[in-house]
């Protein structure tokens, strides 16, 4: 049974950039529908067609906004398709996203997951969506609706246990070994994955193995020399591989989804 009473916050993330009027479009949308809203743009530089890097920072980072807050993302390749809309409830949250594997993390942990039924949009007074834009003509005003406290997503959608997987494996721990990926690059060209903090628990000295290279475990970005690689626990409690006051990305010639693994045992 749902429990989710809406914050009138509305986080969005996209691959649109900040070219062009898209992302401020649908603000004005949403705008449009609920003048109070609380919009924040989390993201619109997700690589474009890139889905699991969209989904990976919506998992990482709704924790941060008030209980209520509906989060939509937009990284859709398959945009006017027969590609279903995901809404999902988890933890006092609103997930909206295309069923593309997008909101993996959360399904994963949802029990209150629905697909939307485009019947249902008439009820709002919507017309029919643009073929290429659904993220003006549909995610922005159902969004606006649930902020307003106007409609739920059980209203709008039917309850489904199928949706697309994730494109990227889980990271999985066996015989004393972390296999996972590189799932962004940010603009300092710090390289980070989908490892948790929490799988390195079992390690005494682990090390990180990318690209050929292996690198130890520090703290902070100044514990290493200026040049130096080094790996981290970052902000958002996942291992990354940087280069002090460097871009480990260019210098490795490393990127999104490319393998990477922790080990025990001294540096190769």
């Amino acid at each position: 049974m749902s429990d989710w009473q809406p914050s009138g916050v509305i986080t969005i993330t996209t691959d649109f950039g900040h070219k062009g009027p898209f992302a401020g479009v649908m603000q004005g949308v949403i705008l449009s529908h609920f003048e109070n809203a609380s919009i924040v743009d989390l993201a619109h530089d997700i690589p474009a067609h890139w889905p699991p890097e969209a989904g990976f920072w919506i998992d990482r980072s709704y924790k941060y906004f008030p209980d209520g807050s509906i989060h939509i993302a937009i990284v859709d390749p398959g945009v006017g398709t027969e590609r279903e809309i995901i809404i999902a409830e988890y933890d006092g949250h609103v997930f909206m996203a295309p069923d593309n594997g997008l909101l993996a993390p959360v399904l994963e942990k949802s029990d209150l997951v629905y697909q939307l039924d485009p019947e249902r949009l008439k009820s709002l007074g919507l017309s029919a969506p643009s073929a290429t834009f659904h993220g003006r003509d549909i995610f922005a005003p159902v969004a606006a609706e649930m902020a307003a406290g106007r409609l739920r997503p059980a209203e709008i959608g039917k309850l489904t246990a199928q949706w697309t997987p994730g494109w990227i494996d889980d990271p999985e721990l066996q015989s004393g070994r972390i296999t996972g990926v590189i799932v962004t690059v940010d603009a300092f060209g710090n390289l980070i994955s989908n490892i948790d903090e929490s799988l390195l628990k079992s390690f005494n000295n682990p090390v990180a193995h990318l690209a050929g290279h292996d690198f130890a475990l520090k703290t902070t970005y100044g514990r290493a020399k200026p040049g130096d690689y080094l790996a981290l626990i970052n902000s958002f409690g996942v291992l990354e591989i940087a280069r002090a006051e460097g871009n480990a990305a260019e210098g490795l010639g490393s990127e999104r989804g490319a393998p990477i693994t922790v080990i025990e045992g001294a540096m190769t």
